[in-house]
């Protein structure tokens, strides 16, 4: 084929491709490409997509285990459940786009993940998010986190999936860079797992869904480089949804599924028809010959370069087995779907691309997706991290003023009511949600069975700044600490690893560091990782956020009667501690909002301190002597058991003993820490010894008044007003 136009540096720097990788290109093709040749390999390429960056620190990552049916490499993962049925959960980023425009940006990131998880033959049931923005103090980072929300909200409501929970986290360097991350589980039969593989010579491979039109054209490349001052100039790179198209298209896909007749099922997601294609063909060692002609197009005289690198939302591809094209064909039809069979496999290994009779691309599908550039960058440890002050301390705050700290920090960003956020959600529908938005994991019921699944994600970046490896290692220790104190047993990882550029050794070495920790623990803790995504190039104007690793988890509960949720339940209960609390305030939130100094280390976590703890709360939970279940975490001690009464309306008398400075009594945030009601303190302190895990008895829950003797007391319901106002007051209409 001839190129149609010239290939200039100016060119390759707008696909995002060096010289180097262009030399690769003419070396795999024994010829220049042309543009939609370019374009392809443009997109196949970039950091989104081939992870070249990361992949071979990735292979460090535990991803087996005997309940894993699936790990990394297919549109989710999947664990065993019994009964006959899987768990299918992912994690994906839709950060860039969630910048430019926040409400479109946010809804696709919640629709791809949507398909992502039914194109693996499950329906989905539940959706979390991670979101960090930042101070909402600035009137632009309140206009970003009201249409993120409002996006998510928009799609996940529309389209009949519950939003059950998730995370949101305030800096300033979130400011230029919002973090959008998705979270969805759904549930399939063991033996109907579908995979994105175009098997057999012959079958036909189907367009289902959407017409395709100009949106989202290059967001992949986008997703892999840096913002500047033009960021608002891509507003075309990104997709626009329609969750009540992509309803339709679930119950279809899932329908067609039943009748055997589909061979191999991919989401269009980022670049589109590109990568499903070519990704199908290469995980079946097959080709893909396809005629654009046929592609339904919303606008007209679209080119191939067009048809190939959109990213129009609410598409599938399908192989389907030859001589049953109408079996699929006819459910689509009755669903007022287009669906059109475009193109057929091959036994060449080439993706293959017509229109009508012109051939308009032949690329190996190998190269595209096996042999994109692998790069080991450049690792070095920060400077930042020997600038930081280690100490000392700021003052030890009066008793009096302890009150005071009390109350700034139940309004302060990171810790306040989510109210105003969940309510937008609806997080109910389908009726199988078992605990609120706001516990420490969500948990929904897995009809037919007795058993119930519960879901958290978990990140804390201030710590990882602080120290990559051990932030990350405490991320999944919270992880595993929300899903026990709901009653559940962890199962497995998925994980979300956003990071400013790879290109900066520096980040890159947050990057290794905190791929160690994840592996680390996640092997202790026998919670394999899945799949997962990995988002770089989170900076503007050369400003990165903080390295955000976010683990998502889910956890099995053998019987769902054993839900157990923060909120205190029964006045003259025992309040008892689990762990025990040492003098650690680095990266805490009480010095971050309260003293305005992020000052190391960061917290100290002995996982196998960590694995008792959990182990001891787990066994009271299963035995029926738990009445509630808190971590301990963000804003301390007096935070974790203020948020015990405020869950629930209950007060509670307490008191602390412990030998440190009072601020760090209070507010020091010291890892391997669960507070529990219980009505027989005696037996669970019992298996806390057997653990070896340090208990005490803190007091009582009482019914209105909340107080820590010496230091806080006050009101339930004046703590509450507080608690609720700290997110609200910032998007009261006046």
């Amino acid at each position: 084929m001839k190129t149609l136009e010239p290939i200039t540096p100016d060119l390759l720097q707008q696909h995002g491709l060096s010289a180097q990788e262009y030399e690769r290109i003419v070396a795999v093709l024994h010829r220049e490409p042309n543009l939609t040749e370019l374009g392809i390999f443009s997109v196949m390429w970039s950091e989104h997509c081939s992870y070249k960056s990361s992949k071979i620190h990735l292979r460090k990552l535990p991803t087996r285990g005997p309940q894993v049916l699936q790990g990394p490499g297919e549109n989710a993962g999947v664990v065993d459940l019994g009964y006959g049925l899987a768990a299918v959960f992912k994690i994906e980023s839709h950060n860039h786009p969630s910048f430019i425009e926040p409400y479109q940006g946010a809804a696709t990131g919640v629709g791809g993940i949507i398909r992502d998880i039914f194109t693996m033959g499950a329906r989905p049931i539940a959706l979390m998010n991670s979101l960090h923005f930042g101070p909402l103090e600035k009137p632009r980072n309140r206009i970003l986190m009201e249409g993120v929300v409002a996006g998510i909200a928009g799609y996940g409501n529309c389209i009949g999936i519950p939003t059950v929970g998730g995370e949101i986290y305030f800096a300033e360097v979130y400011s230029q860079n919002p973090i959008v991350n998705v979270f969805c589980l759904g549930v399939a039969k063991k033996d109907r797992i579908f995979y994105g593989r175009a098997h057999g010579v012959g079958n036909a491979v189907i367009y289902a869904g959407a017409k395709t039109g100009r949106d989202g054209i290059h967001g992949a490349t986008m997703a892999s480089a840096e913002f500047g001052e033009e960021s608002q100039q891509k507003r075309p790179n990104v997709q626009v949804g329609d969750p009540f198209l992509e309803k339709l298209l679930l119950e279809a896909c899932l329908e067609a599924m039943k009748t055997g007749a589909v061979v191999g099922i991919q989401d269009m997601g980022a670049a589109g028809l590109t990568c499903s294609t070519c990704e199908m063909g290469s995980r079946a060692g097959t080709g893909i010959e396809m005629d654009l002609a046929k592609v339904p197009q919303r606008e007209e005289r679209m080119t191939p370069y067009e048809l190939m690198l959109s990213e129009s939302q609410e598409r599938m591809l399908l192989v389907a087995d030859r001589g049953r094209e109408r079996d699929v064909l006819g459910i689509f039809e009755k669903w007022g779907l287009d669906a059109v069979p475009i193109g057929r496999v091959t036994d060449d290994g080439v993706l293959r691309v017509c229109r009508g009779n012109r051939l308009e691309a032949e690329i190996p599908n190998r190269a595209l997706v096996e042999e994109a550039p692998l790069y080991d960058r450049p690792a070095r440890r920060p400077a930042y991290l020997d600038a930081l002050p280690s100490g000392p301390l700021p003052s030890v705050p009066t008793t009096d003023d302890l009150q005071g700290i009390f109350q700034r920090l139940l309004s302060s960003g990171n810790l306040a009511s989510r109210r105003w956020v969940f309510q937008q959600y609806d997080h109910m529908v389908r009726t199988n949600t078992l605990s609120l938005p706001g516990s420490d994991a969500a948990v929904v019921r897995i009809k037919g069975t007795p058993s119930a699944l519960a879901m958290t994600l978990d990140g804390n970046p201030r710590y990882v700044y602080l120290d990559p490896r051990e932030g990350t290692r405490i991320a999944v220790a919270e992880s595993c600490r929300n899903l026990v104190c709901s009653g559940a047993r962890p199962l497995a990882a998925t994980n979300c690893l956003n990071f400013a550029s790879p290109e900066n050794p520096e980040v890159m070495w947050q990057f290794v560091q905190a791929v160690e920790g994840l592996a680390e623990a996640c092997a202790l803790f026998e919670t394999p990782i899945t799949g997962g995504n990995v988002s770089f190039y989170n900076e503007t104007l050369g400003r990165g956020i903080y390295p955000t690793p976010v683990v998502g988890m889910i956890g099995l509960l053998e019987d769902e009667r054993t839900c157990t949720t923060a909120g205190f339940k029964k006045p003259g209960d025992a309040v008892v501690l689990l762990g025990e609390t040492r003098e650690e305030l680095g990266g805490s939130e009480y010095l971050a909002a309260i003293q305005k100094c992020l000052l190391g280390p960061a917290p100290r976590l002995d996982l196998e301190r960590e694995r008792a703890v959990q182990a001891t709360c787990l066994e009271a939970i299963r035995e029926g002597l738990v009445r509630s279940a808190h971590d301990c975490s963000e804003g301390g001690l007096a935070i974790a058991l203020a948020e015990c009464s405020l869950i629930s309306g209950l007060g509670a008398s307490l008191q602390l003993l412990e030998s440190v400075r009072p601020d760090a009594l209070l507010f020091g945030e010291s890892q391997s820490r669960i507070v529990i009601s219980t009505g027989q303190p005696e037996r669970v302190l019992e298996i806390a010894g057997r653990q070896g895990v340090p208990g005490r008895i803190l007091g009582q829950v009482r019914d209105s008044v909340f107080e820590i003797r010496d230091f806080i007391r006050m009101d339930v319901s004046a703590m509450k007003e507080i608690w609720e106002d700290g997110l609200a007051k910032y998007f009261r209409v006046s």
